[in-house]
């Protein structure tokens, strides 16, 4: 039987909120039909932002919101989407399925439905066709709060006071794109565009956010920090808050990713070997930035994570739709849990993207909306948020798998919260067996008792579609037993666990 030790005793760090972060970017049915319909939409709205889905999010407590791309951003021109929505440009969308892009959705927009999620917000600016003039413009507009032409203009534009942005990122994927520059150049680009994002409100300053890394591109990383670092002011600390990192599960190949809801038990550990590449990707990216970074200053920003298949088919391959099963589901638990452990380094995370679009946690169609296997463990894992990682030891645990495609069978992240409630996550990656585990508790002060359990689990290809919406969802978890400090469980095959703890 694996065991499970946690030492209560020995916390390592505090889990940010904004590691559960999300995105949207202008691409497919994200924002137009999935976060926004209009005002005189006939689907239920607040201001243009759907009800259905703001609820659903706000049950998921997001955190952090990040727009407008992608690689939207750095072809955005946020003057296109200001003012009163009849004036506002119309172009097309060139990078995501020559469609029309009204600009019905700007800047005003987004600062509202973050208000009516309650969460920060994180906007990338365009580096890649866009002027050093335009980002600082930009900044003035949202949180200047004095008198100025940019400030003038938001005023007539219907917002007195400024905004909070929270996170800015100074570009997005420049090493593609976002322009195919060298990491030298975008190094040198980065430092004079970020001079210009100025923090008109010193109590709250606008944290700044470093175009990183593609994958495994160790280079990007050394190159970028060390043009950003050489000469750099004393005060270095705020001229950079955050390195991003991009990281997309894909099962096959680029051209060939492979379906969603179709696939073999071999691709069903493909892809989980492949999300678990992501706890070498941080380790070694965070390597070099402790050549630069030692006291862990900047935050690595995984702004772009989640699984990359085939869109559906009948789709606009350009809108990037495709299902979400419980493959999925095991993918999010085994990369927050990444995340979680981490969390000296990791400091926000957004998941590609929030609605109709790749790792979705919600889908729409029309009126209705249905929350995806993804969601549910995002569910379950709000309880990590702002709580405190706990030293966990995993052993005995088997491996499990086809071919070369080897995983660990269960994979876990432990924190504990204010009020003393010890969250343990846990995934069974075995797409046919049980696991049995015993999780032993160090520094309790007396016999373990259990505040909440569920589970998120289903056969290999099972999905909620709007026929069945409710096949995969969070349910309570029964299959334990508790003796002292000691548990014993019995996770189902292909599931995400959540157990909430205390000492009596």
């Amino acid at each position: 039987m694996a065991k499970l030790i946690i030492n209560r005793e020995q916390p390592k760090g505090t889990i940010a909120p904004e590691i559960y972060g999300h995105f949207s970017e202008h691409l497919g049915r994200c924002i137009y039909e999935g976060l926004y319909v209009g005002e005189d939409s006939e689907i239920p709205n607040v201001n243009g932002m759907r009800t259905d889905v703001v609820e659903a999010l706000k049950e998921i407590k997001i955190p952090v919101l990040r727009w407008p791309g992608g690689c939207f951003a750095d072809e955005y021109h946020w003057k296109d989407g200001i003012g009163p929505k009849e004036n506002r440009k119309k172009m097309i969308n060139t990078h995501w399925g020559g469609v029309l892009e009204d600009n019905s959705f700007g800047t005003h927009e987004y600062f509202e439905l973050c208000r009516q999620l309650g969460c920060k917000t994180y906007i990338n600016g365009n580096v890649g066709s866009g002027t050093v003039q335009e980002m600082s413009e930009w900044v003035e507009y949202m949180t200047f709060d004095g008198v100025s032409p940019m400030a003038d203009l938001r005023k007539a534009n219907g917002q007195e006071k400024p905004w909070k942005v929270d996170y800015f990122g100074v570009g997005n994927e420049n090493w593609g794109c976002g322009g195919n520059m060298r990491p030298q150049y975008y190094g040198d680009l980065y430092r004079r565009y970020q001079t210009y994002i100025r923090n008109y409100n010193s109590a709250e300053p606008v944290k700044k956010v470093c175009c990183g890394a593609n994958s495994d591109d160790y280079k990007w990383t050394k190159d970028v920090l060390a043009t950003t670092h050489e000469h750099a002011q004393p005060e270095f600390h705020g001229f950079m808050d955050g390195l991003s990192l991009h990281y997309y599960t894909v099962p096959n190949t680029w051209q060939e990713k492979g379906s969603a809801t179709q696939f073999t038990e071999e691709e069903w550990y493909k892809t989980l070997k492949k999300a678990m590449y992501m706890d070498e990707l941080v380790t070694r990216h965070g390597t070099i930035m402790d050549e630069y970074d030692p006291e862990k200053k900047i935050g690595m920003i995984v702004d772009e994570w989640g699984c990359w298949y085939d869109v559906e088919p009948g789709t606009n391959p350009g809108f990037l739709y495709q299902q979400n099963s419980v493959r999925d589901a095991l993918v999010a638990g085994v990369t927050l849990n990444i995340f979680n452990k981490h969390c000296d380094r990791v400091k926000m995370a957004n998941i590609a993207q929030t609605i109709n679009v790749l790792q979705s946690v919600i889908l729409t169609e029309g009126p209705d909306m249905i929350k995806t296997p993804t969601y549910y463990v995002f569910h379950m894992y709000r309880h990590h948020q702002g709580a405190k990682l706990l030293d966990s030891t995993l052993s005995g645990v088997e491996q499990v798998g086809v071919k070369e495609w080897e995983v660990p069978a269960v994979t876990e992240s432990v924190s504990e919260n204010e009020e003393g409630i010890i969250t343990v996550t846990l995934n069974n990656l075995s797409a046919d067996k049980v696991q049995d585990l015993e999780i032993l508790l160090n520094g309790g002060e007396g016999a373990l008792e259990v505040a909440e359990a569920n589970v998120v689990t289903g056969q290999m290809l099972a999905c909620n579609t709007f026929e069945d919406p409710e096949n995969v969802t969070e349910k309570p978890f029964t299959e334990y037993q508790v003796s002292g400090n000691t548990m014993k469980i019995q996770m189902p095959a292909c599931s995400v666990v959540e157990l909430r703890i205390c000492s009596k």
